[in-house]
């Protein structure tokens, strides 16, 4: 039992350290780019080069999966608060996200039709 406790601390530990260190970077550059995507970055550099077991974290990540809809609850009553706002500019907001869809599937399409014709050469 003790055991299973300190797996799921140090795996929360690694994750929280992690965001730490992202933020923290964050504000040494000053850039836009969010603290928790540098925090992202370290620890996905960190599992995929080996540095780190996945094993350490994997035990707080399947308690952040399992209950990440509870995550979204804050967020959605924040926008909730600005409905007005999100009503008057439904249409740019429609606009951007199937604009950006369109350019998504466009650019991929291409990539993938370039690279499958270099792959049969």
């Amino acid at each position: 039992m003790l055991k299973t406790v300190l797996r799921y601390l140090l795996s929360f530990a690694v994750i929280f350290i992690s965001l730490w260190l992202g933020n923290a970077i964050q504000s040494l550059l000053g850039v836009s780019i969010p603290g928790s995507v540098f925090g992202m970055l370290i620890l996905f550099t960190a599992l995929a080069t080996g540095a780190m077991p996945v094993s350490i974290v994997q035990p707080g990540a399947h308690v952040f999966i399992r209950y990440m809809i509870l995550l979204f609850v804050p967020i959605s009553v924040g926008l909730m608060n600005h409905f007005e706002m999100l009503v008057e500019n439904a249409l740019p907001i429609l606009a951007s996200a199937v604009g950006g869809s369109f350019i998504v599937l466009i650019a991929l399409s291409v990539f993938l039709d370039r690279f499958l014709k270099k792959g049969d050469k």
